[in-house]
């Protein structure tokens, strides 16, 4: 808009310099150059430590509304959304060397819980939620979440003062209590009452790098099997049915191999973080039917800390098997020398952020990993360690269908 034209000019606020060419020891090139079928990154990987070091100290170059935002805008009403305050905020922030992150700013407080009269599917997006997930998928040795660091950034100097957008411009204005706010475009929110306000400058938010744009690593983005029912009744078959897992292995690619255990991996995952808003898995098409699920999109987990919501762990109970790796994982973790929480709490001190997540959460998932590990005792007890505990190059023998007894 001319306004906003007129802001930048009378600030002497210049086009960023063009890009330098892409340095081979760059963190944002090391790190996609370091995924392999094993994970998004090696156990011990520098170039993760630099990864999250450069998204913390980096300049912000520019600011936009993600593709998928972008390809929204103009097509909604704002009328028909059905709670706005579940909905949420993220941009696209771009740094030198080619780096960019999901940036998603601070909404809820720490010592805040999810009211439990809402719905999943209009919950909260939360940041450190985004951070504390990364923190967890690497202690599990999951390493399937993209790196994930908190960050204090000025929405003036590294947002307004940066993007080109100017839809993305004019949704910022100075509140009453002479803060820098900005709201999201329909279709997400509409008013400023949604908006998201820096103390005056200075906003919270989780930054996650990127990985490989589409083109050099294609995705595909698959239905989770045991997806919710996102509407206000209903109710998805494996709600009602506990022997729903016996249909799933007729169908390929859960009929053999790993990628029903991938979902269970995933599912124990979602569990422990309290997110039940898993509803498509994401995969590298290099790596072909067995390769790991990405655990992309976390924001919505560690919403309820005195609430065990066990119907997420359903892959688990009913399909009763799990890998052994991760089963010594989650038993290693429960163990009063590398307790689950201890491990949490220290990995999450070496974030900006700190303290990422409040007393309460943290306990919950010592809780929780106990929980885990009852339902797995109930399926060795039921079918049988070899049924269920399997090598993780192999898929044990599915339960007889006529022995199913267990149901979420």
């Amino acid at each position: 808009s001319r306004r906003h034209k007129l802001y930048r000019e009378e600030l002497n606020l210049t086009s960023p310099a063009a890009l330098l060419p892409l340095r081979p020891e760059a963190s944002w090139l090391q790190f996609h150059l370091g995924i392999s079928r094993d994970g998004l990154y090696p156990r011990s990987s520098p170039a993760v430590s630099r990864l999250l070091r450069d998204m913390q100290d980096f300049t912000t170059i520019s600011a936009d509304y993600s593709q998928d935002e972008k390809a929204l805008l103009g097509a909604c009403d704002c009328s028909q959304i059905v709670k706005p305050s579940g909905v949420h905020l993220k941009l696209v922030l771009r740094f030198q060397d080619f780096g960019k992150a999901m940036f998603k700013p601070m909404r809820q407080k720490r010592d805040e819980e999810t009211p439990e009269d809402f719905f999943y599917f209009v919950d909260f997006q939360r940041h450190n939620a985004e951070i504390a997930a990364f923190h967890l998928d690497r202690i599990l040795d999951f390493r399937r979440v993209p790196p994930t660091v908190g960050r204090l950034i000025n929405v003036t100097k590294e947002i307004l003062e940066v993007t080109k957008n100017e839809i993305l411009q004019s949704v910022f204005f100075i509140s009453p209590a002479s803060n820098v706010c900005f709201f999201a475009k329909c279709p997400y929110m509409c008013k400023t009452e949604y908006a998201v306000c820096g103390n005056p400058h200075l906003l919270e938010g989780s930054l996650s790098a990127f990985l490989p744009s589409l083109n050099l690593a294609p995705r595909l983005s698959i239905p989770n099997p045991w997806i919710r029912s996102y509407s206000f009744d209903g109710k998805e078959e494996w709600e009602v049915n506990p022997l729903y897992c016996n249909t799933v292995r007729e169908i390929y690619p859960y009929s053999n191999g790993n990628r029903l255990l991938n979902i269970v991996d995933m599912a124990i995952f979602d569990f422990l973080i309290g997110n039940m808003d898993r509803h498509h898995y994401e995969m590298f098409t290099k790596f072909g039917d067995d390769g790991f699920l990405l655990h992309l999109d976390n924001a919505r987990g560690f919403g309820r800390h005195s609430h065990d919501e066990t119907s997420i762990l359903a892959p688990l109970s009913q399909c009763c098997i799990i890998k052994r790796t991760t089963l010594l994982r989650l038993q290693l973790l429960a163990e009063p020398e590398y307790r689950l929480s201890d491990m949490m709490r220290e990995s999450l001190l070496q974030d900006l952020l700190a303290p990422v997540l409040t007393e309460p959460h943290l306990l919950a998932l010592d809780r929780r990993l106990q929980l885990i590990l009852k339902a797995v005792r109930k399926c060795i007890d039921t079918y049988g360690e070899v049924k269920v505990v399997a090598n993780d190059t192999t898929q044990p023998e599915a339960p007889a269908s006529d022995k199913v007894k267990l149901t979420t």
